[in-house]
């Protein structure tokens, strides 16, 4: 009995104490104050009168809109529908709004934000309660002068190519994204992927500064020059955003597809016999003889390689040649682009590749033997694998054909020399390296199998 009558107190003092409440502090509009700090703004980035402050209070959460109605009709909208939670707010005003075309007005490009032209407006804060039916208007009039500026136009725009391999092969690597400024604004260039990530890409350092109205060209390989791998394979946005002083807002967008990206990696990897590289010695065979007109036989892939022990290698000068044999991994998840001389072939002590016909290519990986001696780096260079271990596809910019080794591969690559004269030094040491032709020698393949050789008469 007493715990039903302590029930029935306590909720006739919950209904008195609403009631009390009520009485005290009735329901408040969902709008409090809502006030510009200024009735006229001159939104010209001069320092003087440039913005205004808007500040209002919500008594319960709601969605607002604040709007501007021009003397014509015309409605701007500077927020649109937007929640906020019970409280006070303000934000400076400049008179930028959403962006926003005259009828015969030709853009080329998106405006996101954009001045309102000199006038007066007539300006309303609209209130929609959250949970609730409630609703609630406050206005004014702002007046706007010497806001005439002109729009950071993007009156040029171009990417090429549009579908790009950031994988360092030499071909197509790069694309480059051109942006001409009609006059100075902050300038970003970004990718937008289908998660909605921003890729943003740096520009030259060379050309335009920031900020200024021009041509600004941004080149971009996708960080992989930097170490970095590139973006996923797939279709990207190109977007070029610039904003000005007055925070007008402009973006131009163009698609970009990448393709057969990754960073390229590859190794020497030891031979069965326990060494990385197999030297050996054979004899010279005039048909072994390659010149640009005259391409000579090929090597058979060395077999005999017993001869492994860290002792020195002795050949005769002219009678007899050193061979070698060594073994490629492309552990990356790109093909590695290559190019000739095939496996097999025998140099002269004087020739290069180019004396073959065989010219560095950018991008190109390349097996190199190089000596103590030698007059220039690596000067006798292999392609990594026979056409066996090779696939080929067309470059329709290039009009070439150009060679791949598989992601995952292994091949091998073996070749020899023909010493002709004795250096003053010898012996020498002779090696192996792996080229990636005018990006790097790698540290881990640049002094591969070290032997010494020593040459006789």
């Amino acid at each position: 009995m007493r715990v039903v009558l302590l029930l029935a107190v306590l909720a006739g003092a919950s209904a008195v104490l609403l009631v009390g409440q009520a009485l005290v502090r009735p329901d408040l509009p969902l709008i409090g104050e809502a006030v510009f700090s200024s009735t006229r703004i001159s939104p010209n980035a001069d320092g003087s009168d440039d913005v205004a402050i808007f500040a209002y209070g919500l008594s319960r959460n709601a969605r607002v809109t604040l709007q501007f109605e021009g003397e014509d009709g015309s409605l701007y909208f500077f927020r649109r529908d937007e929640p906020r939670a019970r409280g006070d707010y303000s934000v400076a005003f400049g008179g930028v709004v959403d962006g926003w075309a005259l009828p015969d007005e030709a853009l080329t490009v998106d405006v996101l934000r954009r001045l309102l032209p000199d006038g007066d407006y007539t300006w309303r804060l609209l209130a929609a309660e959250s949970e609730g039916d409630a609703r609630d208007e406050r206005s004014g009039v702002l007046t706007i002068e010497d806001a005439d500026s002109p729009l950071p136009v993007i009156s040029s725009f171009s990417v090429w190519p549009d579908v790009f391999t950031p994988n360092q092969d030499g071909i197509s690597d790069r694309t480059e994204i051109n942006v001409y400024l009609e006059k100075g604004a902050q300038l970003r260039v970004w990718l937008l992927g289908g998660d909605g990530q921003r890729i943003y890409v740096a520009p030259r350092k060379e050309g335009r500064k920031p900020g200024e109205a021009g041509r600004h060209i941004f080149d971009y390989e996708g960080g992989v020059d930097l170490g970095a791998d590139p973006p996923p394979d797939g279709s990207y946005e190109v977007v070029a955003r610039a904003v000005d002083d007055e925070g007008q807002v402009v973006e131009q967008r163009a698609q970009l597809t990448i393709r057969n990206g990754g960073k390229p990696l590859a190794e020497i990897v030891p031979q069965s016999v326990g060494v990385d590289v197999a030297f050996a010695v054979q004899p010279w065979d005039h048909r072994y003889l390659t010149s640009v007109a005259r391409p000579g036989a090929l090597l058979d892939v060395p077999d005999n390689v017993q001869d492994n022990r860290l002792t020195a290698l002795t050949l005769q000068i002219r009678e007899e040649m050193l061979v070698f044999r060594l073994t490629v991994e492309n552990y990356s998840d790109v093909p590695l682009r290559t190019t000739g001389p095939p496996p097999g072939t025998v140099y002269q002590q004087d020739q290069r590749a180019a004396t073959l016909n065989a010219f560095d290519e950018s991008g190109a990986w390349r097996v190199g033997i190089d000596c103590t001696t030698a007059e220039t780096d690596y000067p006798w260079r292999w392609a990594l694998g026979t056409d066996s271990d090779l696939y080929e596809e067309f470059d329709p910019d290039s009009g070439n054909t150009y060679s791949f080794l598989p992601p995952g591969d292994q091949v091998v690559v073996w070749g020899g020399i023909r010493f002709n004269h004795i250096e003053d030094r010898n012996p020498q040491n002779c090696w192996a390296g792996l080229i990636h032709e005018d990006v790097e020698v790698s540290i881990r393949n640049r002094n591969v199998g070290s032997r010494e050789i020593e040459l006789v008469e």
